[in-house]
């Protein structure tokens, strides 16, 4: 009795060719908790894509996952003097957003971030002059950009990667790499047309991994069913029962992830909206689960417990029996599964 990820792992793979065929030269990002699929098989995945670096968020993830892949690691979060040091192997590259830290790094494979249109990590425009000394004591393996998703001013993405790429060639540093994040297929080609002698690697995540919605699905096994008339207390709190229906304890709790979210960028009237209904109802205890029963998404009968939640199903909707599986659309990135089974 478990919360499952089911993987349809061929239709899963092919999605992973199609972006690689789309992307050549991808560098596959597994950070976090491996977009709910795990450091060591997203490692297995990669090795089996070919791929020969392989992006983790820091140097703790790099030091875990070193053992399931052969290749080299992109350490994502840039390099601060002062921090702890974590025992890597050669083949570790650390990226580096400040001048100073180029300097912290003595013998070390980078990659020098820039400032992007993000602005969160990156050497300035006026840092060029002083990188010529800099990198002489590292070895470059190229420098990087990242790029926010949205452009609500309109801007180019494309355009914003070539102003870079006219500053570090005005600078003559060398541009044989640039690693980017966050553009499309056909911006990559624009820029590959645009400067052949450089090439490009995009590092992808969200959209290698979990660009197939249908590939992947959680499911919670039903632990217990109890059948309740309206009036009936249950639970901790010993709430009352609004109508008659079943508590349905289901594996999947907040030690899985389930009943916590990410704060979401809403945009428009209809999805404010929703998200004003949804608060509001919070406030009178009443929370939509994500496990869906009879064709609806079920409300919780109280908030989810560490590692079941307990479901109200009305009496209206099929009764829900041990051993059933509900189907729960939770987020990848921030929920971890008892099991893992490959369809």
């Amino acid at each position: 009795m478990a919360l499952t990820l089911y993987v349809d792992t061929a239709r899963w793979r092919a999605h992973h060719k199609h972006v690689q065929d789309q992307f050549p030269g991808l560098v596959p990002v597994c950070k976090g908790n491996g977009y709910g699929f795990g450091h060591e098989r997203l490692a297995e995945e990669a090795t089996r894509l070919g791929s020969d670096v392989l992006a983790v968020g820091t140097t703790y993830e790099a030091a875990r996952i070193k053992d399931f892949f052969g290749g080299d690691l992109l350490v994502l979060t840039p390099y601060r003097r002062g921090e702890e040091p974590v025992p890597l192997p050669d083949r570790v590259i650390r990226s580096v957003s400040s001048v100073d830290g180029v300097y912290g790094l003595v013998g070390a494979r980078v990659v020098i971030e820039v400032m992007s249109s993000m602005k969160r990590h990156g050497i300035s425009e006026q840092d060029l002059p002083q990188l010529h000394a800099a990198i002489e004591n590292v070895r470059l393996e190229g420098f990087a950009i990242h790029l926010p998703l949205d452009r609500t001013d309109g801007s180019d993405a494309v355009e914003e990667v070539i102003g870079w790429m006219d500053r570090l060639r005005a600078a003559r540093l060398p541009l044989h790499t640039m690693f980017v994040s966050h553009l499309k297929a056909e911006d990559l080609g624009r820029l590959q047309q645009q400067f052949p002698q450089t090439r490009f690697r995009a590092r992808i995540g969200t959209r290698l991994w979990l660009g197939d919605h249908d590939a992947t699905e959680y499911r919670g096994s039903v632990l217990d069913v109890t059948r309740v008339a309206k009036g009936d207390r249950f639970g901790y709190r010993q709430q009352k029962a609004a109508s008659d229906g079943f508590l349905v304890v289901v594996a999947g709790g907040t030690s899985h992830g389930v009943g916590l979210e990410a704060p979401k960028a809403l945009h428009g009237v209809m999805p404010r909206a929703k998200g004003v209904a949804r608060a509001g109802l919070a406030t009178v205890n009443r929370n939509l689960s994500p496990f869906v029963w009879g064709g609806k998404q079920r409300w919780f009968a109280e908030p989810p417990h560490m590692q079941v939640s307990i479901l109200f199903v009305p009496s209206d909707a099929p009764e829900p029996k041990v051993g059933d599986e509900l189907v729960a659309h939770l987020r990848h990135t921030t929920t971890q599964f008892d099991r893992l089974l490959d369809r």
